[in-house]
């Protein structure tokens, strides 16, 4: 029902209530039998064992376990158990940060009020909000949460904070009347306050139209249940990548069951070699070793004030296109400051930031100017500092607002002129005050100075200061308001309304000797109009700098607002979003378009305004489906949703709500905008070493692939035994792969279009580099392998072993070609020192399997004559040396 359009006595009688008396204590009963109670639903919870069973059934751990059966079948015990190790290791880490991560409802219910005060049988009661029922009448004022969706019958003074509901970035007035306005969105419901929104000041008197999933909070929850998590970029390429891998493992095993067959050996045999290549094939270290890097990049992101909730995310964002931010708090300060005023045909701004009572003022020619040079600016500040009930604390090192935001802007632009207020009370004594009212749009207070001379300051909206203004303080002397006079004052507000300021003016009057004021009809006529102050919740000053940045990266900076369609094009504007042919859309047009109709435009838009959380989910989806991997920030309930269904989505830590906080992947330590560029560098980062280590993981895995099979093509025993190649995957490749995930940035990571979603894991060469990286091992190990087989067929353990350590080798020196996409010598090889430390303990780790005896037997190895090694290291040398030759050559050329 549409009761925003009825009146008073129209919803008593929709809601079969009594605003004397309330609802009887058994209609109470009978009311929540039929509404259910006043609280958000969990929706189905997944019980702990589904969520950990559910951790194994990404498609990379389904290829540890196929590694798993096989190293079992092999009768390798020890190595099978390492790799369920890992397999659980891995799952317990899911686990944990998913059990962590789905408390976004919860949150949502400790934001609804723990009690109301509710009329039942003509008594007021305190009862806990979740039974609160429709057509309950109830009351509320000043510090109250509000506990459910409310009708408002009486309205004293009363503004309630909505900015996480609906993004507003001041309290809003609220009313008792009709509102007529076509389809209103949630910021534009003067007459309907919201559960869990906070009243800032004055009373009210409502009845309760709407409880528990059926409020504007509920319709939130639901949405939160329904938003999906989109899988990440790296899920689906490791998905994709496990699927090759079994592919070509069982491919392996048929080819060699096939070749081995046709030469005459025995199935079984055939078989336990298939099976060995299979092995080979799996890169078992692989998922630990993505874990263990996005583990490290969760730490750096830490030191630049980012927490990261969810491991893939820091992957994520660094392929994002699109960041979807909120204005308030996020883009802007969440600090109503004075930045322009206006009095008697002068003009001057101020600056500063914040709260901070520090600032300089300007003249009309940006100009310094002298406060105390210009008589009417200092009237304009010190009675906007008079008429003023705010305070600024200090908590901790920094300066917060008690009270109203509009009226704390008016303290600290005085501040910054040198005024104190509690100086200036002592020269000042307030006789009287006639409180701020939604209908008059004023206040006012009765003011006496030391000389004894009485008279009214009252500040308010400009439209209805001008009205009750007789005069105008111009040039130090009082003319009449009217003409060319009143005409310049509505000029000068017209003009600070068009740069998105909410204004403020500012008028007194004397009284004379022994008058008393007795009521603000009174007190609130023939005044003498001052002038007007313009605020406005200024950007933060290294926001355009991110945002020239992200636009550098080919990242696109999207701001979605419930604010104001003016306010938002301000703000824009002075980041430097609105560019080119973009465009600004607001929620009533937003309404009328399925997502597709969204989709064809989507793209050409860069502000939203005076949306709902319904919209923002719907704009996520609209860039997501033309291909875009979206990042969503914002601080309210009103984010959440969107934040939950975005591909990665970020949360403010100090202003955030914890709804937004659990509903996110990343959490901004600092709230700020500038940290998610570092973020994204991070990112990209660590994207770009996840391809490093699986280019050496898999190269390496080639080269193993490749001795077996050309052995067995060419009739010759097997160069390597499974538990060699196992020990080569998890141990000697796991520590330089672990390295390489702690590679330094290139200098133009972020100077590079992001990367498309739909890029596969063998992207930009990657595949090729892979398979000719590999033959190349692969080549020189079997070589390796024929030159002591061929002069000594009876020492084939001896042979193994240095083909063993030829194998090892070569990787180890291919692997700094792995740091550059180009060649291992456009990168200082010593640049990165735990790749080098790394190195040099991977091949201490091989000699202690060669020559330590008791591990001899479990490795199959024989103590390697100090003259083959001679022929070891050249042999291994050469695919990287190779390809550097060649890399110079076409250098020169």
């Amino acid at each position: 029902m549409k009761f925003h359009e009825m009146n008073a006595s129209q919803v008593e009688e929709a809601l079969n209530t009594d605003y004397s008396s309330g609802l009887s204590l058994e209609d109470a009963q009978k009311r929540i039998k039929i509404h259910g109670y006043n609280e958000l639903d969990e929706g189905e919870k997944q019980s702990a064992l589904l969520l950990f069973i559910s951790q194994f059934k990404d498609f990379m751990v389904l290829v540890l376990l196929a590694a798993t059966l096989i190293s079992g079948l092999l009768g390798e015990y020890i190595d099978a158990i390492a790799i369920i190790m890992i397999v659980l290791i891995n799952g317990c880490l899911g686990f944990f940060q998913e059990r962590k991560a789905e408390k976004s409802l919860q949150a949502l219910k400790e934001l609804s009020a723990p009690q109301i005060h509710v009329l039942r049988e003509g008594k007021w009661l305190k009862i806990p909000s979740r039974e609160a029922v429709p057509g309950d009448v109830i009351k509320f004022s000043s510090g109250d949460r509000i506990g459910a969706d409310v009708r408002i019958i009486e309205s004293k003074s009363l503004e309630i904070e909505e900015s996480a509901l609906t993004g507003e970035s001041v309290p809003v007035s609220k009313e008792a009347g009709i509102l007529s306005v076509p389809n209103p969105g949630l910021g534009d419901m003067g007459n309907i306050a919201f559960m869990g929104t906070m009243v800032t000041r004055g009373s009210g008197l409502g009845t309760i139209i709407a409880t528990g999933m059926k409020t504007a909070m509920g319709q939130i929850a639901d949405l939160l249940q329904s938003a999906e998590s989109a899988e990440t970029p790296l899920q689906r390429r490791l998905a994709q990548l496990g699927k090759i891998l079994i592919t070509v493992a069982l491919l392996l095993t048929l080819l060699v069951v096939v070749i081995g067959v046709i030469q005459g050996h025995g199935l079984y045999e055939m078989v336990l070699a298939g099976v060995s290549l299979a092995v080979a094939a799996i890169p078992e270290g692989l998922p630990a070793i993505v874990t263990v890097a996005l583990s490290l990049g969760v730490q750096k992101m830490i030191k630049s004030n980012a927490i990261v909730r969810k491991l893939p995310a820091v992957e994520t964002l660094g392929c994002a296109s699109v960041i979807c931010s909120d204005k308030t708090g996020t883009m802007t300060q969440n600090k109503m400051t004075v930045t322009h005023l206006w009095s008697g045909g002068k003009s001057w701004t101020v600056d500063g930031i914040g709260y901070q009572p520090e600032g300089s003022f300007f003249g009309e020619n940006k100009q310094p100017v002298q406060v105390r040079n210009e008589k009417a600016l200092q009237q304009l500040l010190m009675f906007g500092m008079l008429c003023n009930h705010s305070e600024l604390a200090r908590k901790e090192e920094e300066l917060v607002l008690d009270g109203d935001p509009t009226e704390g802007a008016l303290l600290v632009s005085a501040m910054k002129a040198g005024y104190d207020r509690k100086k200036l009370l002592e020269e000042y004594k307030i006789l009287n005050e006639f409180p701020f009212d939604s209908t008059r749009k004023m206040m006012s207070v009765v003011v006496q100075d030391r000389q004894g001379k009485v008279f009214i300051v009252t500040k308010g909206a400009p439209d209805v200061l001008i009205g009750v203004s007789s005069g105008i303080l111009k040039d130090g002397r009082v003319q009449t308001m009217a003409g060319e006079a009143r005409t310049e004052v509505i000029a000068a507000v017209e003009s600070l309304a068009s740069k998105a300021l909410r204004t403020i003016a500012v008028a007194y009057k004397a009284l004379p000797a022994g008058r008393v004021i007795l009521n603000e009809r009174e007190a609130e006529k023939e005044l003498t109009f001052i002038g007007v102050q313009g605020m406005i919740d200024p950007p933060r000053p290294e926001v355009k700098d991110a945002v020239r940045e992200c636009r550098e990266a080919g990242i696109i900076t999207v701001m979605i607002t419930g604010d104001h369609i003016i306010t938002a094009k301000a703000i824009a504007g002075q980041l430097g979003i609105l560019a080119g042919n973009s465009r600004v859309m607001d929620g009533k047009t937003l309404s009328g378009m399925a997502v597709d109709e969204l989709e064809e435009v989507v793209e050409e838009i860069s502000v939203f305004a005076r949306v709902s959380p319904e919209h923002k989910l719907k704009i996520v989806k609209a860039l997501q489906n033309r291909g875009h991997i979206v990042a969503m920030t914002g601080d309210g309930v009103n984010d959440a949703p969107a934040i939950k269904a975005a591909d990665i989505g970020i949360a403010m830590g100090i202003a955030g709500t914890d709804v937004a906080k659990e509903a996110s992947a990343l959490v901004l330590l600092d709230d700020n905008f500038a940290t998610i560029k570092s973020a994204i560098k991070e990112g990209r980062n660590i994207y770009e070493n996840i391809r490093k280590f699986i280019r050496y993981l898999l190269a390496s895995n080639v080269g193993e692939i490749l001795v077996m099979l050309f052995a067995m093509i060419l009739a010759l025993p097997l160069p390597l035994v499974p538990i060699q190649i196992l020990w080569v995957n998890l141990v000697t490749d796991g520590l330089p792969a672990m390295a390489l995930g702690l590679d330094k940035p290139e200098e133009n990571v972020m100077k590079r279009k992001p990367r498309s979603p739909r890029e596969g894991v063998f992207a930009r060469g990657l595949g090729w580099k892979v398979v000719s990286r590999g033959f190349l091992i692969g080549i020189v190990t079997l070589l390796a392998f024929m030159a002591i087989y061929n002069r000594h067929p009876e020492q084939l353990e001896y042979a193994r072993t240095v083909a063993f350590a030829t194998l090892v080798l070569a990787q180890l020196i291919h692997v700094f070609d792995c740091r550059s996409e180009i060649s291992v010598l456009s990168r200082n090889p010593f640049g990165n020192k735990y790749l080098v430390w790394s190195v040099v303990s991977s091949a201490a780790l091989m000699v202690a399997v060669i020559y330590y005896p008791p591990l001899q037997p479990v490795f199959h190895t024989i103590a390697i004559k100090p003259n083959d090694w001679l022929l070891i290291c050249g042999l291994s040398a050469i695919p990287t040396f190779l390809l550097a030759g060649t890399f110079l050559a076409r250098k020169t050329k």
